[in-house]
């Protein structure tokens, strides 16, 4: 579909696109893929909302991407995204900076994490990186179809094939605890989300997308210990697994907001700036059909609306 592939780097990517006018909000925009993203965005000449729970961390992020691109128009926003409450209050926030925003790029995430619970009792994956963005991102619908045409951009992960969407027990009150697994259905989460969002919002001119960003050690692996990687090594040598710089790990997020090659397009699985193939049993890469099924979208679309306590109608 393009030119582009797993070496693609944010640069190559946003050259020669023109964001002026457009205002972009980036969540995890702290630390790693979201500073990327933000200076990235900022460079083509969008006014990025940088979004995080931490203000110092926030604060030499914003100054890493005016160091890079001293024009850059930036602002900020703090929000917890695992507390509905502070999302709540963080979504009010933003809205009233941009009342219109073209390109939402949920980008923040934890992985392999013990169990923890989120301010409201979700398991800390899940409710992070799904729960929390599918409140944020319901409540800025209304910014993203007045400044329509629109994306949305959620990080899903080739970590997704650890696990389908458990409906019955998601946030591990029964199952037993298993970090990969949990890692593995937030990430399923996430890419039907970009089902359902863009089954609700596309007559409105607002399409949707799921990443994989590819391998990258980031602030994301904080959580693991020497067997964790012994678990993603699968028996190979770690010269023979295809680590990406943050440059190009942000590429994908960065082609799925702003590449004419999607327009027209949305609820698709996204890899090294390709819509991705379907999975199969020898090849890592690829979507698995659970993580795009329209009806398991609608149903985990209705049981977010009952883990936040509020009914969304587009």
């Amino acid at each position: 579909m393009s030119d582009f592939g797993s070496g693609t780097s944010t640069s190559e990517v946003i050259e020669g696109v023109d964001l002026k006018g457009k205002c972009a909000l980036v969540t995890g925009a702290s630390s790693g893929l979201g500073v990327e993203t933000s200076r990235s965005l900022a460079s083509a000449g969008a006014a990025v909302i940088m979004v995080a729970r931490d203000a110092s961390k926030l604060d030499t992020a914003v100054a890493q991407v005016r160091a890079a691109v001293p024009d850059a128009q930036l602002d900020t926003a703090l929000l917890d995204l695992a507390d509905l409450e502070s999302v709540r209050a963080g979504a009010q926030t933003i809205l009233a900076k941009c009342p219109s925003i073209q390109l939402l790029i949920n980008n923040a995430g934890v992985m392999a994490c013990p169990l923890m619970r989120t301010a409201q009792g979700f398991e800390m994956q899940l409710g992070t990186n799904h729960v929390g963005h599918f409140l944020l991102t319901c409540m800025l619908a209304p910014a993203l179809v007045a400044g329509a045409p629109a994306r949305v951009v959620n990080l899903s992960s080739a970590g997704h094939r650890f696990s389908a969407m458990d409906l019955d027990d998601p946030n591990y009150h029964r199952r037993d605890y298993e970090k990969w697994q949990a890692y593995g259905q937030s990430k399923t989460a996430n890419a039907l989300f970009s089902v359902g969002l863009d089954q609700r919002l596309q007559g409105q001119g607002v399409r949707s997308f799921a990443v994989h960003p590819g391998m990258i050690m980031t602030e994301l692996s904080r959580h693991m210990d020497p067997s964790d990687m012994e678990i993603i090594l699968a028996g190979r040598n770690i010269e023979d697994i295809g680590f990406k710089t943050v440059e190009q790990g942000s590429a994908t997020s960065v082609w799925a907001a702003t590449s004419q090659d999607l327009d027209g397009l949305g609820g698709l699985y996204l890899e090294d700036c390709h819509i991705a193939e379907p999975a199969t049993p020898d090849n890592e890469a690829g979507i698995e059909s659970y993580a795009l099924d329209p009806v398991t979208a609608d149903k985990l679309w209705q049981l977010s609306e009952d883990m936040v306590g509020e009914n969304f109608n587009f």
